[in-house]
């Protein structure tokens, strides 16, 4: 882990801080010089994390936080807020594995519960957490809200109708946001990656397509990374370095946008 000095003094809050995507962010903004602060279902895993990062509990802290429980996350946010004196940073990771909502199943084959996991699941906690910090964002005149979607939020593949349209609504409300809120100062940002083979998502992913295709799971993942113009797929660590610069200064006039590794 390379220490910088690029979010030093900024407040950065962490949902879903206990999955590998949470994790690898909460560091790479840690490294940076950001005070986080991480929550999660399972206390237990963010604790560990938090000790990780800073054994002296001065800048990572831990705390169980249901990041769909509206009045939950609002106490919270408001507590960070009240003991820091603001928030600079908010970034939800929480996301369903691909059973739960029908991944790589045909959209004739899935059913309505499948389909609206994601939205009534990713999407509304995505919603509940920007407002929660744009709250105090606004306050202060200053803030970066980071979405993340994935490849599907443009059709490319077939059996990821339901998670694709709630990449989709996630990239087109950091649109929307932007327009009401980068006024303030607030930059809310999608972050869209391709698929990242160190998450246990991916892995599930991986596990479907080599069944389906009838290869290797390591061919699996070969094909998944030749769907990217650099036929590389991205680690954890290599999306977390985006997101850590998204949330600096250095990126302050970036805004309503998606930054992304694309597919063909």
């Amino acid at each position: 882990m390379v220490n910088s000095s690029n979010l030093k003094g900024k407040r950065a809050l962490v949902f879903g801080a206990g999955g590998s995507i949470g994790a690898a962010i909460a560091r790479e903004f840690a490294a940076q010089g950001a005070e986080v602060f991480l929550s999660g279902r399972t206390k237990s895993k963010v604790e560990a994390l938090a000790k990780e990062i800073d054994p002296t509990g001065k800048r990572a802290h831990a705390a169980q936080v249901d990041a769909n429980d509206e009045a939950a996350v609002a106490a919270y946010v408001d507590g960070v807020a009240r003991d820091t004196g603001g928030v600079d940073v908010v970034f939800n990771a929480i996301g369903p594995r691909p059973q739960e909502y029908g991944g790589g199943i045909n959209a004739l084959d899935i059913t309505v519960d499948q389909y609206m996991n994601p939205l009534m699941n990713v999407v509304r906690s995505q919603f509940i957490t920007a407002m929660a910090a744009a709250r105090h964002m606004k306050k202060q005149g200053s803030g970066v809200i980071l979405f993340i979607t994935g490849s599907p939020a443009r059709p490319h593949t077939e059996g990821a109708t339901a998670i694709g349209a709630a990449f989709a609504s996630l990239e087109n409300l950091a649109r929307h946001l932007a327009i009401e809120l980068s006024p303030a100062g607030i930059r809310p940002i999608c972050l869209r990656s391709s698929a990242m083979p160190d998450t246990r998502t991916i892995q599930d992913v991986t596990r479907n397509i080599a069944a389906a295709m009838s290869v290797s799971e390591d061919q699996a993942a070969q094909f998944l990374a030749s769907s990217t113009m650099l036929r590389v797929s991205p680690t954890t660590a290599d999306t977390a370095k985006v997101a850590a610069f998204l949330a600096s200064d250095s990126a302050r006039t970036i805004t309503g946008t998606q930054v992304m590794s694309e597919i063909r």
